[in-house]
């Protein structure tokens, strides 16, 4: 089967934080044109860049390695301006103290990880001992001074009470830069783009009706995080809402930020362009 018959391979990452984007989206209607693949972010960034998943939600940093080869759909993000509350660093003593300390960051992650490295280097000067660990908190400490976990892990070790201090990382950022931060954003392959203009347009258009209709009620996504998470009908409405999933240029003037740091640290190895894709690529292409 040719890349032009093959369906749209549509990767999904397996935290709350991407629902609205998901959760009204039309996989009926778009059943014979579209692939679901849902993987942690890690996994969704290794999968995308190796050709495997074609669009979809991946890590902020991940666009920064291979922006050359992607594009980002506009409107479209994970961010947060202060609380994110599910990018949490447990510690025993202050972040000014963990130089040389062991931390334990997870597999999950690259946006978070990396965001932790600036945020220690650049704005606290230290340079702990990092080590990967899966994301379970208990057995990250007994080896660690520090323990950084995202997503539904670090959301519901947030409600336990472990006598650690705790650190909202968007907090941190925004506090020291006066920027967003934006954690995943939803690329595109320009492969993808070139060979089925049309189809990506009617999809964009599908993840944008279920933005919009998923944050217009917030009901079956509350009820739904309740059922297979925890937690109370509060916390999740505020959660939803505490999150932005636009992507416009308050988004894109933190995350450039974000990028140009990486890069001055060594963390990306040139400097990231953000580029857009619009529904005038459609036309470009078709004319």
């Amino acid at each position: 089967m040719s890349s032009v018959n093959k369906p749209i391979r549509i990767g999904r990452i397996d935290f709350t934080n991407v629902w609205p984007l998901f959760y009204y989206f039309p996989y009926e209607q778009l059943q014979q044109e579209v692939e679901l693949i849902t993987q942690v972010p890690t996994q969704l960034n290794a999968a995308m860049a190796a050709g495997e998943i074609d669009i979809g939600p991946i890590s902020s940093f991940a666009y920064g390695e291979h922006f050359e080869e992607y594009m980002l759909l506009p409107d479209m993000s994970v961010s947060a301006y202060g609380d994110v509350k599910s990018i949490l660093l447990f510690h025993r003593k202050p972040l000014s103290e963990l130089g040389g300390s062991p931390v334990a960051l997870p597999t999950t992650s690259a946006s978070s990880v990396n965001l932790l490295k600036i945020i220690l280097q650049r704005f606290y000067q230290v340079e702990p001992n990092y080590h990967y660990a899966a994301p379970v908190l208990g057995e990250m400490m007994k080896s660690a001074d520090a323990a950084l976990l995202i997503g539904d892990h670090a959301i519901r070790e947030s409600w336990e009470d472990h006598g650690y201090m705790v650190t909202d990382l968007a907090q941190e950022w925004t506090k020291w830069t006066g920027q967003w931060m934006s954690f995943a954003v939803c690329a595109i392959r320009k492969q993808v783009v070139q060979e089925k203009p049309e189809l990506v347009s009617r999809i964009y258009r599908a993840f944008m009706e279920s933005k919009r209709k998923s944050l217009h009620d917030l009901t079956a996504l509350v009820q739904e995080a309740r059922r297979l998470i925890g937690g109370t009908d509060s916390y999740w409405r505020q959660y939803f809402s505490t999150l932005t999933y636009e992507f416009g240029p308050e988004q894109q003037t933190g995350l450039q930020l974000y990028y140009r740091y990486a890069w001055e640290l060594g963390f990306l190895n040139k400097q990231v362009q953000i580029q857009l894709w619009n529904d005038n690529l459609l036309t470009q292409v078709t004319e």
